[in-house]
């Protein structure tokens, strides 16, 4: 079987990769070993967004008397909640199945492995191979969760969020360890289902990669919905019973205790799925177990490229789609535009949402910005009044200098929708002028993205 293009992997990277290399005229062939999607699709941002949407409308109905509507108290059906999830992931899946064939590109179920720059093997589940060659060869494997040794994930009692995402019920109570994006998601989840949950973290706040203050307005937020955790703190050993996990932790104070609960949620970052692809054998360059790239998403042997999680942070599916379609231009010589790192928006979907670009406060100051801020309370604004969602605030920080949009830190919201206004403006460079002049609807959510901008520049209007 001989192709132009063959990805391995088909995540919102490889199959993305796919699509533009088949645009391109290429004769193109996906390798994927379990569901078309990747992990992203199937097993990660669309069926926790899924979940997270069910605990969003469980509660929704559990204060509708402030919306002045009397609705029986709710039931949670666990198993519905979780067929609905994979229904979504199910739909989703058939879709990129579908885009597969309108752009006639080759599916081939197994696992493929680089045999040298130009040959894949592709091996099934049945044990058969067959070889495939390519004149170019784009690695898109991603990334699963990390294992920590004496804490491994068994499925049942020890999760990851793959496990966490299909359990059979509802746990009475739970240890999530780790507080960023799927930690902090997953807490929310069972939280707002009726678990009695606890958040272990190592760093001093929940979402540590957040600007400061958007993370302990996160912490207020969740300690009103009855969520417990521990910020500076390490687990120090993890043993099992039959019917509960026991968790040895210890704080900055170096005294220990003991947290018990049914299940434990390990959310403690990820690791490239690099095994078995021949790479060592083929001699690419690896930094820190992850593959290394150039800025066109080159490794070091003529013809292979690598995109998505396999390369490294940001480990973000809207940054593999862009990295394959770069990646993709460039091997079919088109010319391409650099991905800015600076400009990656990072969203998290429990409530309240949270999301941000570029840099923080603090990281401003640290690259010697001379700054102005503005921060706009969510609970000013009209359109956040008639939704009832009033936690959180609109961040956003200007060059003093030039009036250079650096960076905007949402809580709140719609906050992974609002995003992108500041994203956009970011991208192109853009000052307070044009975020001011450009009219914003009323009332809308996006109005606090220029009220923010006011206050920023010492003018405040609804302030």
């Amino acid at each position: 079987m001989q192709f132009d293009v063959v990805v391995i992997g088909s995540g919102p990277g490889g199959y993305v990769a796919a699509i533009r290399a088949a645009q391109h005229g290429k004769k193109t062939a996906i390798v994927e070993r379990a569901e078309l999607g990747g992990i992203c699709l199937n097993w990660g941002c669309i069926p926790t967004k899924a979940l997270l949407r069910s605990a969003e409308v469980f509660e929704l109905i559990n204060h509708a008397d402030s919306f002045g509507l009397k609705v029986a108290k709710p039931k949670v059906d666990f198993d519905k909640v979780i067929q609905r999830s994979r229904d979504v992931a199910g739909r989703m899946s058939k879709g990129v199945t579908f885009l597969m064939k309108k752009n006639k590109i080759e599916v081939l179920n197994g696992h493929g492995k680089l045999l040298d720059r130009n040959t894949v093997e592709v091996t099934g589940a049945d044990g058969k191979a067959q070889k495939v060659s390519a004149t170019n060869i784009i690695v898109a494997t991603g990334a699963r969760a990390r294992q920590i040794p004496g804490m491994e994930v068994d499925g049942k009692q020890v999760l990851s969020y793959r496990e966490a995402m299909v359990v059979d019920k509802l746990p009475k109570s739970i240890v999530v360890v780790g507080a960023g994006a799927i930690g902090v998601e997953f807490a929310y989840f069972f939280n707002a289902l009726g678990s009695d949950v606890t958040i272990i973290e190592m760093m001093p706040h929940l979402l540590p990669i957040e600007d400061e203050e958007v993370s302990k307005e996160l912490e207020k937020a969740f300690k009103g919905q009855g969520i417990k955790f521990h910020t500076e703190t390490k687990v120090e050993k993890l043993e099992k019973t039959k019917t509960q996990v026991k968790l040895t932790i210890s704080g900055k104070d170096g005294k220990s205790e003991t947290i018990t609960a049914e299940k434990a949620l390990m959310a403690i970052g990820v690791q490239g799925n690099i095994e078995n692809l021949g790479i060592e054998e083929l001699g690419i360059e690896m930094d820190r177990g992850w593959i290394k790239v150039n800025e066109n998403y080159q490794t070091n042997v003529p013809g292979v490229y690598a995109i998505g999680d396999i390369v490294g942070p940001p480990w973000l599916a809207h940054v593999a789609s862009r990295e394959a379609i770069n990646a993709a231009d460039h091997l079919c010589g088109h010319p391409v535009v650099a991905v800015d790192y600076g400009t990656i928006p990072g969203c998290t979907y429990c409530i309240p949402q949270v999301a941000s670009v570029g840099l923080t406060e603090k990281k401003a100051k640290e690259e010697g910005y001379d700054i102005q801020v503005g921060k706009f309370p969510v609970r000013v604004n009209g359109k956040a009044q008639g939704m009832g969602e009033t936690t959180g605030f609109v961040k956003i920080i200007y060059d003093k200098k030039y009036g250079e949009l650096l960076g905007a830190h949402i809580i709140g919201p719609e906050a992974t929708e609002l995003i992108t206004e500041v994203t956009l403006a970011k991208s192109v460079e853009a000052t307070f002028m044009e975020v001011l002049n450009t009219v914003h609807p009323h009332p809308t959510l996006s109005e606090m993205i220029m009220e923010a901008s006011h206050v920023a520049i010492g003018e405040p209007i609804h302030l």
